[in-house]
């Protein structure tokens, strides 16, 4: 089973506007209202593919009952810990070929949420193989709560994916996670300068991420594919070249085809190759956190899979 954690899950609300104009009413005919949060991205995607999953994380107030609502509809199996305060909304306003976004904070985490939350995980983990934590943390829990989970997860032999940013980020990867997945951005912040090209990309990796002995460490470079390194040899995951229809979600379904392949035993390269994949076809839907499985063969025979370097410090393109 792959269990997917979402600390702090909101209800997306999508509103179609032909044009926006700031101080006036604006009036909509179409709202897309789904259950947010990159960690049900993941979920959605890795429920494509029937493979068993749980999802976790809070819950709260007529919008968290909303949330279980719209899961049992899609029949993803979910145990959220319950909390007083009201899960968050996010809205997106898409207006004149842009987007305009308002995301709310989001409910504060009591001590006895956190440690209820504790005692779920440590129960469901169990059962499971591969965990997924996506997202950021909700207020009320400490930078150090991801570094928590992977710990207990470890001393139970499972699998941890982790994609955070930030505090959250530096924090869990003292832990070991199993793979852990920044972008250019979060990779600069946890470096502390700008990294853009694949040699800066390797550099940093060096210099910021391997002496925490990652089994794997992938920085997704959006269309242009990944970086990633594995048990001394750094990988360029290139995918084909598509038309992207709606790119929300990819980063997020990468993180479902690592999840995926790692539950099946793939071997290390067909681990990075599905989870570039993923990306690509969540790329070319218009539907955020879905694929279709039946293109899966089809993208993944156009990947291109480089072996870019060694530790050795030589070249092997």
């Amino acid at each position: 089973m792959i269990l997917t954690i979402t600390l702090n899950p909101a209800i997306d609300m999508s509103y179609h506007l032909s044009s926006f104009h700031i101080n006036e009413v604006n009036r909509c005919n179409r709202v897309i209202k789904t259950a947010g949060g990159k960690g049900l991205n993941v979920s959605r995607v890795i429920r494509c593919t029937n493979e068993s999953l749980c999802a976790t994380g809070f819950l709260g107030g007529t919008n968290g009952q909303f949330i279980r609502n719209e899961l049992d509809s899609i029949q993803i199996p979910h145990r959220f810990v319950d909390i007083k305060g009201n899960t968050r909304n996010c809205i997106a306003l898409l207006h004149d070929g842009q987007q305009t976004e308002i995301l709310e904070e989001g409910p504060a985490i009591s001590e006895e949420e956190a440690k209820k939350f504790i005692e779920n995980y440590q129960d469901l983990i169990n059962g499971a193989d591969v965990i997924t934590a996506s997202g950021s943390l909700p207020k009320g829990l400490k930078p150090s709560f991801y570094r928590t989970l992977i710990e207990i997860a470890n001393k139970k032999g499972k699998k941890f994916i982790l994609d955070t940013s930030g505090e959250a980020l530096r924090e869990g990867i003292k832990a070991k996670p199993y793979l852990v997945k920044p972008n250019l951005d979060e990779l600069s912040q946890l470096c502390n300068r700008k990294v853009t090209t694949d040699e800066e990309v390797i550099e940093a990796i060096q210099n910021s991420l391997l002496e925490y002995e990652i089994e794997y460490i992938v920085v997704s470079l959006g269309q242009r594919g990944s970086i990633a390194y594995h048990q001394g040899v750094f990988y360029k995951i290139t995918p084909p070249k598509v038309q992207a229809v709606n790119p929300v979600g990819s980063g997020d379904s990468m993180v479902a085809g690592f999840a995926v392949a790692l539950q099946r035993n793939y071997s290390p390269e067909q681990v990075l190759v599905y989870g570039n994949a993923f990306g690509t076809l969540n790329a070319i839907e218009e539907k955020t956190g879905f694929i279709d499985t039946n293109q899966i063969d089809y993208i993944i025979n156009q990947m291109i899979v480089d072996r870019i370097y060694s530790l050795s410090g030589k070249s092997i393109r």
